[in-house]
């Protein structure tokens, strides 16, 4: 059974730091990439940023590019995600997603997509 697991979210002040796990049983990162979404409320669920192992590919929307980092642990199956100057228009739900490649995850709708964890609440005070 495939699932995504992430954690490390919580309350930060504005310009802190923040490390998010995605956690993954099933697969392997070598069969799927993952991406990161975040969902503010009222707001769609967006993507910022996405890894592939296999492709050597790591992403990042205008949003958060040179704030936030991934990384990964291949043999203990996580990717993280480094969030530095944290900003209050971060905050948000944030999911990882699991699908074949980077260009499915940054093409296809949300819900089209294979696999997604439960999400853990980032919340930046001004």
């Amino acid at each position: 059974e495939v699932q995504l697991v992430e954690s490390g979210g919580g309350l930060v002040q504005a310009g802190g730091s923040l490390r998010l796990s995605c956690t993954a049983s099933g697969f392997s990162f070598d069969e799927f990439a993952i991406g990161w979404f975040r969902q503010a409320p009222g707001k769609e669920r967006e993507e910022i940023s996405c890894f592939s192992h296999s492709d050597h590919i790591t992403e990042y929307a205008d949003s958060v590019k040179g704030r936030f980092t991934i990384s990964s642990d291949v043999a203990g199956n996580t990717v993280y995600l480094q969030m530095n100057s944290l900003k209050p228009e971060d905050t948000a739900v944030y999911f990882c997603a699991a699908d074949e490649d980077c260009l499915t995850i940054t093409s296809m709708a949300p819900d089209e997509l294979d696999y997604w964890g439960q999400g853990t609440q980032v919340t930046v005070s001004s």
